[in-house]
């Protein structure tokens, strides 16, 4: 299966099962066609200020993927005897990556662990502190608070960029796998984007209801109705907040709201498997780029391929977690 995972302002990257091929050096809004797949680079949009990386669901000490509580017939993944944990690999392949790009932070936004335990949030530690010391930050998920745990209870807080200010909310509901955005949060983040100079970009672990949708669930997957509604507002109500960035679903994809025209509401996939994603942002001094970035060490695509069936038959996953392209790379208009 040949996807064309990457476009960028000036590269693309097609996977075909785990072969990998680049094409770099190419010119932004210009159209080519390698590999059978037709695309346009993205924009040009002035001076590059700097460049940030986001990962999230990478779930160190996680045993199996491809589990579903209440169904006893999925097939179930496994790293064989004698191999590093998957976690651990695609983890090592997306830090290797990351660094490559010298970023201004690395934003890990929640499932930082399996079960929450101390070990495992110590094992993320290891890894991205070890890589990214200063440069990283990271916000739990509902996998890190399960059992009413603290790992990674850090949010809100900012970080300030050259050209963006990154805005991070803690999502998370003690002992629940929904998520909520507290008044207070709301009311921070009017105060941040009030106070910011420049855009504003806000993330959290998990990804909100939308205002337009007919079904209003009170046990919604993602952030409650209610909070969503808040957060939709407020992001509204500062015309420099730019976009809402969360996990949580495992996917790639990017949603809109009618009271929010413009603003994307994005989810990235995870890093643990197929496809195994993390998020390069370049900021330029007219606009910022969100570019997927898929996994490609031999190992991570060694794994990543073997999760393609995951779920089968209840769902086609390779469609629900890689997205279309323009949920994967796109300008974030400022």
């Amino acid at each position: 299966m040949s996807d064309m995972s990457s476009v960028s302002n000036d590269d693309a990257v097609v996977h075909d099962g785990a072969a990998v091929r680049r094409y770099d050096d190419l010119s932004p809004a210009t159209d080519y066609d390698y590999d059978g797949h037709s695309f346009t680079t993205l924009p040009a949009l002035g001076e590059l200020l700097c460049s940030f990386a986001t990962v999230n669901d990478v779930h160190f000490g996680e045993p199996a993927a491809g589990i579903i509580e209440g169904l006893d017939d999925m097939t179930i993944f496994q790293s064989a005897v004698g191999e590093d944990p998957y976690p651990e690999v695609m983890n090592r392949g997306a830090i290797d990556e990351i660094a490559a790009m010298e970023p201004a932070a690395v934003l890990a936004k929640g499932d930082l662990t399996c079960a929450g335990t101390q070990e495992e949030y110590d094992t993320f530690l290891d890894f991205y502190e070890g890589a990214f010391g200063d440069a990283m930050f990271h916000v739990r998920g509902n996998h890190d608070a399960y059992k009413g745990q603290s790992h990674g209870d850090t949010g809100p807080f900012t970080v300030e960029l050259p050209g963006v200010t990154l805005a991070v909310l803690d999502t998370t509901i003690p002992t629940k796998t929904t998520g909520q955005v507290t008044a207070e949060q709301i009311q921070w983040l009017g105060d941040t984007a009030a106070s910011a100079d420049g855009p504003v970009l806000v993330f959290g672990h998990h990804q909100n209801w939308n205002p337009d949708s007919e079904n209003r669930s009170e046990d919604y997957f993602g952030i409650n109705p209610d909070d969503s509604e808040a957060l939709v507002g407020a992001i509204a109500a500062h015309k420099n907040i730019r976009g809402y960035f969360a996990g949580h679903t495992h996917r790639n994809r990017v949603r809109h709201c009618s009271l929010t025209p413009g603003i994307p509401y994005v989810e990235v996939g995870c890093v643990k498997d197929f496809p195994g994603s993390w998020a390069e942002y370049r900021v330029f001094d007219g606009g910022i780029l969100q570019v997927h970035r898929r996994i490609s060490s031999p190992e991570a695509l060694a794994w990543s391929e073997q999760c393609r069936g995951m779920y089968a038959p209840y769902i086609d996953y390779p469609a629900y977690a890689m997205g279309e392209l323009h949920d994967r790379c796109f300008v974030i208009a400022t």
